[in-house]
């Protein structure tokens, strides 16, 4: 029997294998929907197929109901046998490496015979891929860099920081549980928010080691590795492994710090350490001898500096408390010894919207009405409507047409609810950097987020100037998931962001940090760039379901590790002022702009 998350990938392997085939891109389309609506499930999975609900869930219809329930009763579907016989086991690595799709594959296999990865690099490496029609020299060593980037990506053996919290949550739940535990936290890049995470580190404070040890044994599905008296190791059934540290309480405030890292963030404050006299390990903070000698492992109790809170060891050191999510030596220390770290870092309660948010008017499984009930059963005070516009036919963009007959939608729902509706788009960013909604249309939408869907594998200069002239617009626009990247799967396009970041500081308009957990994107460094050039940020859930508005979280999270305060973030305002902020054509003045195509 298959849980949720393991039918996901199966639906997944399924519709990569029918894009292997050059299938329909909607039905391609179809089974990764299925998959992140059985990812957004609150109903338990086993329910639902039981008693023959699975048609009721967005985005899942009849067909793919019947192969859901197979794969969750048996662990197998005759569709996804029958593409397995048909393809060669390597053949779906192969879209995974960069600047190959489907049709370049299936030119490769018919020319080279190639079935693999490794098929791949030796015809790379021996120059035959540059003679297939269609490729080259330039497209052949491009191939190469991806398969290095995924074989890099592979080797750490990282998921995503979604996954990971919804590993964490339930064995924290289990692990407080233990009779004696007085805490137990996530430490580790988890709790620094980092996008992937390699594994679970777990610290507890307790006397009572053991008792905690056998309770992570009990574990459903955990398997203990090792075990010690203070550190257990074990694995989890998904296969991630898990670092369970127990120390008295007292010494839990230092540990707990220690484990979150970064490893570069330590490295700086042991160096402060010894400026005052003090050495900083895992064992805590002890005052050096008179000599400045460094104390054994474990140093003598007796030298030991009592800390009481994370907060406390950072006064200890001279510093103002720096957030878990800032520990990167990426001059937060600098900061924090100078008393201009921010203390004012955006949080999930200021956010006021839910920005970037899809229906079933395009690719979204939960219609209007029931995203807004969601949202402002979330406290959400508004709600952005932003369907793909009419160039994304993959995700049943909007037509002039149907986006009138939306915004009557909207109307109508916004009489049955309290919070505020925006209408808006998420426009396709075409290949000469217009959108793909004429200026008439984009005048009248209170929400324009601009992003690349298609061609995002064009050469740097050509994407930057394709950018530049997107956020240059004289309309309001907020720029989506500018990377590119879905984490994991696909590495970002290449562009000189710099470029794009001063041609949006010198327009209108704002940076989206995005909450979807495969891509978190910009990246904190680039947020960081934007807010140099005080450019507003806004942070989206860029949901296509209820359940993913809470992806705001995640925007939460990256956002602050971009040191993103709260009044950088455009929908921290009350709805007329986020209005009034993002409307596209700049105008002021109260009400919604009625539909005029």
């Amino acid at each position: 029997m298959l849980d949720r998350f393991a039918v996901a990938r199966a639906l997944r392997e399924i519709g990569a294998l029918l894009e292997l085939e050059g299938e329909n891109p909607f039905k391609v389309r179809a089974y990764e929907n299925g998959a992140r609506a059985l990812e957004g499930l609150t109903e338990d999975l086993g329910a639902l197929v039981a008693e023959k609900r699975l048609i009721e869930v967005p985005g899942i219809g009849a067909a793919l109901a019947g192969k859901i329930a197979s794969l969750h009763t048996t662990g197998r579907s005759d569709t996804l046998d029958r593409l397995r016989a048909r393809h060669p086991p390597g053949m779906l690595e192969l879209l995974q490496v960069g600047d190959l799709g489907p049709k370049k594959i299936a030119a490769l296999h018919a020319e080279l015979g190639i079935s693999s990865l490794s098929d791949l690099e030796a015809a790379c490496r021996a120059g035959r891929v540059a003679g297939v029609k269609g490729f080259g020299v330039r497209t052949q060593a491009k191939i190469l860099e991806g398969i290095e980037r995924l074989r890099a990506r592979t080797s750490e053996n990282r998921i995503l920081l979604a996954d990971a919290l919804l590993e964490a949550g339930p064995l924290l739940l289990h692990l407080r549980a233990t009779p004696g535990a007085k805490a137990v936290e996530l430490a580790g890049s988890a709790r620094r928010g980092r996008e992937t995470v390699g594994d679970l580190d777990l610290v507890a404070a307790s006397r009572d080691p053991a008792a905690l040890a056998d309770r992570l044994g009990a574990y459903p599905g955990a398997r203990v590795l090792s075990g010690g008296d203070t550190k257990t190791t074990a694995v989890l059934p998904s296969g991630l492994k898990v670092d369970l540290r127990v120390v008295p309480p007292e010494d839990y405030p230092t540990l707990l710090h220690h484990l979150t890292g970064s490893k570069a963030h330590h490295v700086r404050l042991r160096g402060l350490a010894r400026e005052r006299g003090y050495t900083l390990s895992e064992w805590g903070l002890h005052r050096l001898s008179p000599r400045g000698e460094e104390p054994a492992a474990p140093p003598d109790p007796a030298a030991k500096v009592r800390i009481e809170s994370e907060e406390a060891l950072y006064r200890a050191l001279g510093l103002s408390f720096v957030p878990p999510e800032l520990r990167e030596d990426t001059g937060e220390i600098e900061a924090a010894r100078e008393g201009t770290l921010p203390e004012d870092l955006v949080r999930a309660e200021d956010i006021r919207g839910a920005v970037h948010c899809h229906t079933t008017w395009s690719d979204g499984r939960s219609s209007i009405e029931e995203m807004a009930r969601a949202a402002e059963a979330q406290g959400m005070e508004y709600l952005t409507i932003t369907d793909h516009s009419q160039s994304a036919g993959y995700a049943k963009g909007l037509s002039l047409d149907r986006l009138e007959r939306q915004w009557e939608e909207i109307d109508r729902v916004q009489e049955t609810v309290g919070i505020r509706l925006l209408k808006g788009t998420e426009a396709d960013v075409l290949e000469d950097g217009t959108l793909d909604f004429p200026d008439s249309v984009l005048e009248r939408l209170e929400v324009v987020v601009a992003s690349v869907h298609s061609r995002l594998r064009m050469e740097e200069a050509r994407m930057t100037r394709r950018l530049v002239r997107a956020v240059s617009l004289p309309i309001f626009k907020i720029w989506g998931h500018g990377l590119g990247r879905l984490l994991l799967e696909r590495e970002q396009s290449a562009m000189k962001v710099e470029e794009v970041l001063d041609a949006l500081a010198a327009s209108r308009g704002a940076v989206e940090v995005n909450g979807d957990p495969r891509r978190l994107d910009l990246e904190p460094r680039w947020i960081r760039a934007a807010r140099a050039r005080k450019i507003p940020l806004v942070l989206s859930v860029d949901a296509h379901s209820a359940a993913a508005l809470s992806y705001l979280g995640f925007a939460v999270t990256t956002a602050r590790r971009g040191w993103a305060r709260r009044g950088e973030v455009l929908n921290t305002l009350g709805p007329t002022e986020f209005s009034e902020a993002v409307r596209p054509a700049g105008r002021r003045g109260e009400g919604r702009i009625r539909p005029a195509l």
